[in-house]
């Protein structure tokens, strides 16, 4: 792949951020294949060609800058000595289930290495750079750091703020309310709606809902729409009322149930005792990063989720907007801040709103 654009007008910064977009967008393609681990992108560029480019695709699989240097033909390994090597994220520096990065790029003699942002990971924490600076390689970072972190903003919320990335999602009327006073499951938005519900559900680890949503609607909380992961469930249940009757505990993903009475695993379901004379949320929390979740959507009640608003426990909250009034009901969560995207889907209105806190 040859830019034929690059011409002498062209910086260059502007030469290393075109080549670090193009790890960016190759890290994309990992989402919901590759958590607990980042998403990561990586060209190997010589004399203004890309010879090789691979992304981090499945956990437990080869790493990004494994599959680009894999990539780059036989007859051309021998250039891999004058050639910049571009990663979206600080290489690995120890054994984990694939052997280091940072030494594979030494041993294939790669002299200068372009990294976009620092694994926040203490394993890594920059032994990956000094690995490489020690054996002589030019090293250059914050190539568009800001893009790099946001693609990765599960990764590093989980380990710069010690919790999971939560997503607050719901769906309201035109009159902004959630649902009707009396107990029974309304739809609201269409089916172009729900089905990209599905495909947000594949790309996080866990979904939570609040113990009333699973009595009244009794949800799946699966995948079933698209192909891909289904994600952990999440309910709070104090004093294990729900019956596991209920579809929220059929097989095919990890179950936590956060209660008062009991620590258990049975199959798939985990019984996680909370104290709840004490701040619910943020055991919940912690509970969940010591399972290595990094993300979690939450599609409860508004009773839910305004208890995420009122601890500023959110990162980001994607809201649908279906055009029917129910006139009266339940109203929705009442949000801080100002809409950051808005779109149509199909007849349905979404805002994408950033916590202005975080």
């Amino acid at each position: 792949m040859v830019l034929k654009f690059l011409d002498k007008v062209t910086t260059a910064v502007e030469i290393q951020e075109i080549y670090m977009q193009r790890c960016i967008d190759l890290a994309s393609k990992g989402a919901g294949h590759v958590a607990p681990n980042p998403m990561v992108g990586s060209v190997i560029v010589h004399h203004d060609k890309i010879i090789g480019e691979g992304y981090h695709q499945q956990f437990g699989k080869a790493h990004a800058e494994v599959n680009a240097v894999n990539s780059v033909p036989a007859e051309l390994r021998h250039l891999l000595a004058e050639s910049t090597l571009y990663v979206s994220l600080e290489p690995c520096s120890h054994h984990g289930k694939t052997p280091p990065c940072a030494d594979l790029i030494v041993r294939s003699e790669i002299p200068r290495v372009v990294i976009a942002s620092k694994d926040p990971n203490p394993y890594v924490a920059g032994k990956g750079i000094q690995k490489l600076l020690d054996a002589g390689v030019e090293v250059i970072t914050g190539v568009l750091e800001k893009e790099a972190d946001y693609l990765n903003r599960r990764f590093m919320t989980f380990y710069l703020k010690h919790r999971p990335y939560i997503i607050l999602k719901w769906a309201e009327s035109a009159d902004g309310f959630m649902a009707p006073n009396e107990p029974k499951q309304v739809w609201l938005t269409n089916n172009y709606s729900k089905k990209l519900v599905h495909q947000w559900r594949s790309e996080e680890q866990a979904i939570m809902v609040g113990k009333r949503t699973v009595e009244i609607d009794d949800p799946e909380l699966t995948v079933r729409l698209i192909e891909g992961r289904n994600p952990a469930r999440i309910v709070i249940d104090r004093t294990l009322s729900l019956p596991l009757s209920h579809k929220i505990f059929l097989p095919g993903a990890p179950v936590y149930v956060y209660n008062e009475l009991k620590e258990h695993k049975d199959g798939d379901i985990h019984f996680e005792p909370i104290n709840f004379s004490i701040p619910v949320l943020p055991q919940v929390l912690k509970s969940l990063v010591m399972h290595h979740i990094q993300s979690v959507i939450v599609e409860g009640g508004p009773a839910t989720l305004q208890h995420f608003i009122n601890e500023n426990l959110w990162d980001e909250a994607r809201v649908f907007t279906a055009p029917v009034k129910l006139n009266s009901g339940k109203p929705s969560p009442k949000l801080p801040g100002q809409i950051a995207k808005e779109e149509g889907i199909g007849g349905d209105g979404l805002k994408l709103f950033i916590n202005p806190s975080i």
